[in-house]
């Protein structure tokens, strides 16, 4: 590693394996979602030093994508399926549906192509890691892709509060009620907050369905480099399936035939924790709120209408399939 690179690096691992360390205290708190908070304040209270920077956004891209790949090794494709069809038709239509919606209603409202995409797939698949793996697939600003976390922040944390207040008033069981939250909410961390509300019946499922919305992540990515390509690839552009992504499919494939012993399991929980904790608060320290003054309320009103959207689709759907 450059030496340029060591003092950013250092910070955001340091904060990212603090964020962890935190929630293993207090489980209530989310570790991403600590410490997206804790790099939003870092750029907006204070001057980041230029010697920060390079290490930061090395995080923010590479150390983001070992975290992806770890992730995959969560995903055990026997408890997916065991969700049945049904389930998993409805987890596809909530991705698919979410997606494309919110770039129809984009273009509708006059937001951007790009940060359209980039909204879309954070919300319809998992939040900020889904827009940090799709904004390397289409070309993009920065800044679209700061208000696209900064969205996914605000309303997935909205959504801890609204979304077991509104299933306090149905009659839906546990299991609905995780089929529901698992398949509505963005971030994995904010359906586990939810989960942890409702109850252990709720958190289970919801967990695993979730689950099945992160692993539509790689196919996903692969459609919009296609679609960004023209349907054409040429050698001067990245390839069409990025390799962390085919990393992401491999350990899923791998966890699925491969009984993992606990000791290996905890250990790779635990890396791929600090890796994703440290990459949101290198993404968290890009957010910047004078920019959201630029983008104008659009962008704001498209979350809001992509939250609805694939809450939509995800409960109407869920209650079909049950």
């Amino acid at each position: 590693m450059q030496k340029s690179l060591l003092p950013g690096f250092t910070l955001a691992i340091s904060v990212g394996l603090a964020c962890v360390l935190v929630q293993k205290v207090v489980p209530e708190l989310s570790a991403l979602l600590v410490a997206i908070i804790a790099g939003i304040l870092l750029a907006n209270l204070t001057k980041i030093p230029a010697v920060l920077t390079p290490g930061i956004a090395y995080v923010s891209k590479r150390v983001l994508r070992i975290g992806i790949v770890l992730l995959g090794f969560s995903i055990v494709l026997d408890d997916i399926l065991a969700l049945g069809w049904g389930v998993v038709s409805v987890v596809v239509a909530v991705v698919f549906g979410g997606l494309f919606g919110t770039i129809l209603m984009g273009k509708w409202m006059g937001v951007t192509r790009s940060q359209s995409i980039l909204i879309g797939a954070g919300f319809s698949i998992c939040g900020a890691a889904a827009v940090a793996g799709v904004e390397s697939s289409i070309k993009r600003k920065d800044s679209e892709v700061a208000t696209a976390i900064g969205l996914v922040v605000l309303y997935g944390t909205a959504m801890i509060a609204v979304v077991p207040l509104l299933l306090g008033f149905t009659n839906f069981d546990d299991h609905l009620s995780g089929l529901i939250v698992g398949s509505s909410i963005h971030e994995v961390a904010q359906v586990v907050a939810v989960g942890g509300i409702m109850g252990g019946g709720v958190l289970t499922v919801a967990v695993i369905v979730k689950l099945a919305r992160v692993l539509m992540l790689a196919p996903v990515i692969a459609l919009l480099g296609y679609m960004e390509r023209g349907g054409e690839q040429t050698g001067k552009r990245a390839p069409l399936v990025p390799l962390f992504v085919v990393g992401f499919i491999a350990a899923s494939i791998f966890a699925t035939l491969v009984d993992i012993p606990q000791g290996a399991s905890t250990v790779i929980s635990f890396l791929q924790s600090v890796c994703l904790a440290s990459a949101m608060f290198a993404l968290g320290a890009g957010i910047r709120f004078s920019s959201f003054k630029q983008v104008g309320i659009k962008p704001v009103l498209l979350g809001a209408a992509s939250t609805i959207l694939v809450a939509t689709i995800a409960t109407v759907g869920m209650i079909i399939a049950y």
